[in-house]
């Protein structure tokens, strides 16, 4: 079993890893952690690399699984993330071709976070036209054969430089970011986004 976490719009090394096992598992029964890519993820915009963060309530406090995490509408972050990506990737040669793809996910009133990222895992295996099922883990798995839950981390963003450099729409503003949200290759890549991805690992 290889394990990750629950992750918004992943990674680009999320996505490479995934991509690569023949049975990734998702787990849902670990007691949530803040400030990971479980509720958030990292765009380039006209202004640098931005964090897009979905509001999440513990409705068990500290104890709250991943499972049961709840999103807040207090504050509009599904119109504040949707022109977010609108205007960071407007620009890029594939945002039109796969945009249509994710508006349905600023649309629609999530109750659990994780329902929200597997629509958003679900809308990028589209995108990438692979076909994958995702699973959730059914208990707590204490040690797995290929554990990947604290592999990918938001704090690490730039740190490696073992990503090739790809275009992106601010690329005469701002260097290289690597490793963003798989979005960011996606619109700026379309169908190479699957051989870049392949060639990670």
């Amino acid at each position: 079993m290889t394990l990750f976490t629950t992750a918004y719009f992943p990674s680009i090394s999320y996505m490479a890893r995934f991509l690569q096992e023949d049975a990734p598992v998702i787990e849902v029964w670990e007691t949530y952690h803040k400030q990971t890519y479980r509720n958030r993820c990292c765009v380039m915009t006209a202004n640098g690399v931005e964090s897009l963060s979905v509001p999440v309530v513990k409705v068990n406090g500290n104890h709250t699984m991943t499972k049961d995490m709840a999103i807040s509408y207090k504050e509009p972050w599904q119109q504040v993330h949707r022109r977010c990506l609108e205007s960071a990737y407007k620009a890029s040669p594939y945002f039109d071709h796969y945009f249509d793809t994710i508006r349905p996910l600023f649309e629609t009133r999530f109750e659990r976070l994780i329902d929200l990222n597997d629509a958003a895992l679900a809308a990028v295996l589209k995108m990438l036209k692979i076909k994958m099922e995702i699973v959730h883990t059914t208990d707590f798995v204490r040690e797995a054969e290929n554990d990947l839950r604290e592999a990918f981390s938001p704090k690490m963003i730039g740190e490696n430089d073992s990503f090739p450099a790809y275009y992106q729409v601010f690329d005469t503003k701002f260097p290289f970011a690597a490793d963003l949200s798989v979005l960011d290759l996606v619109f700026c890549e379309g169908p190479e986004a699957v051989t870049y991805l392949k060639q990670l690992y």
